[in-house]
């Protein structure tokens, strides 16, 4: 599988658009990509370039929106030494740049009015001329342009020139959000994992979680995933991901709600060690904390006399164990149940004041509590 499919996903709606998308590419005649923000219409603008016969030349992209309308101009077209103030050169505009290759306008529905007829001349005759200069140069340029924007109404209100809009929608190709194709969810979040891992080991997730992340309608789109997975392979770098165990501030708002509606109470346990497949796995350990292969089951009863009795023994010497060793894990994480339980007794349940005894962030409390299955109601 291409790195292009594992990005674009598999859904029947990606499938058709790359079948598009290929035959699109061995033209040169214009192309306007219309979707949602963050939908990944730069991506694709240079997927139909690298499939291109103009792969070996430039691709160039400008963002019309993220440029104030009086410096949009010099960039596009030029311009020659003594232009204006302060053009101390020749400089080369983005369309000239792209002689021969493909020039991306990304946000096209953006650009200013005047500037619209002078694209316009561009691609009806085949010249720039730069700012100053009074002649005009041949290009051969393929234009590719992009909006999030509906460039019929802006047509019909006067924004946009109509016969623009005609000479860039020769080859129209929509990029669907991604909540149309939910299929493709997983499979962009295990590319992005991968991608921002370098050169640690991937994040995963549990089988409930990528559940919810599949549920979410991700009204960000394809940036959205990606940032999302770039914040978690940052802070919980090569884990395994349970969504009802992250804090509500490293969530997007429509994701946690999900995740709270399908499990309120916390962390869930009911699907935590179901076998997993691809890149979701396991219940996650918490980093630096301590786990029993058992679960939180084997961790229900109190802590045993003769559990007592060999941790006592132990901290007096370590300088050497009974021949039948010493479940220290087993040990070590009934030691912690204790101080959680004793820490809420003493603190009347209140996590927060629990937390400050025991010397941890709350949500690092939380978080024991929900992975021990204490019934913190029952203290």
């Amino acid at each position: 599988m291409t790195k292009a499919t594992v990005f674009f996903g598999n859904s029947e709606a990606m499938r058709s658009l790359q079948k598009l998308l290929a035959t699109c590419a061995v033209s040169d005649a214009s192309v306007l990509l219309t979707g949602e923000t963050g939908s990944g219409k730069e991506v694709m603008s240079r997927a139909l370039h690298d499939q291109s016969p103009r792969r070996t030349a430039p691709f160039v992209p400008i963002n019309c929106a993220a440029i104030p309308a009086a410096l949009l101009e010099s960039e596009l077209f030029g311009y020659t030494k003594g232009a204006f103030t302060g053009a101390m050169s020749d400089r080369s505009g983005r369309i000239e740049m792209a002689n021969g290759g493909t020039l991306f306008l990304d946000e096209i529905g953006d650009m200013p009015l005047e500037l619209q007829a002078k694209l316009l001349r561009v691609l009806e005759e085949r010249v720039v001329e730069p700012l100053g200069s009074g002649m005009t140069r041949e290009i051969n340029v393929r234009v590719v342009a992009a909006t999030h924007r509906d460039l019929n109404a802006l047509v019909r209100d006067g924004a946009f020139r109509e016969d623009l809009y005609f000479r860039l929608n020769v080859l129209p190709l929509r990029i669907p959000p991604v909540r149309e194709r939910s299929g493709d969810i997983l499979s962009l979040c295990q590319w992005f994992a991968v991608k921002h891992a370098r050169a640690q080991s991937p994040i995963h997730f549990t089988r409930r979680s990528a559940q919810w992340l599949e549920a979410y309608s991700w009204p960000g789109n394809v940036r959205e995933i990606s940032n999302l997975m770039m914040r978690f392979s940052v802070i919980y770098a090569a884990q395994i991901i349970d969504l009802s165990r992250v804090p509500a501030e490293l969530l997007p708002p429509g994701l946690w709600e999900v995740v709270q509606r399908d499990c309120p109470d916390g962390a869930d346990k009911t699907e935590a060690r179901d076998e997993a497949q691809g890149p979701w796995k396991e219940q996650p350990q918490e980093a630096g904390s301590l786990s029993l292969q058992g679960g939180a089951e084997a961790l229900a009863d109190p802590i045993s006399p003769r559990s007592i009795e060999q941790i006592l023994r132990l901290s007096h010497s370590v300088s050497s164990l009974p021949s039948e060793g010493v479940p220290a894990r087993k040990l070590m994480a009934d030691i912690e149940i204790q101080l959680i339980k004793a820490a809420l007794t003493q603190a009347e349940g209140s996590v927060s004041k629990a937390a400050q005894l025991l010397h941890l962030q709350r949500t690092t409390l939380i978080q024991k509590i929900s992975r021990y299955n204490l019934n913190t109601s029952s203290l």
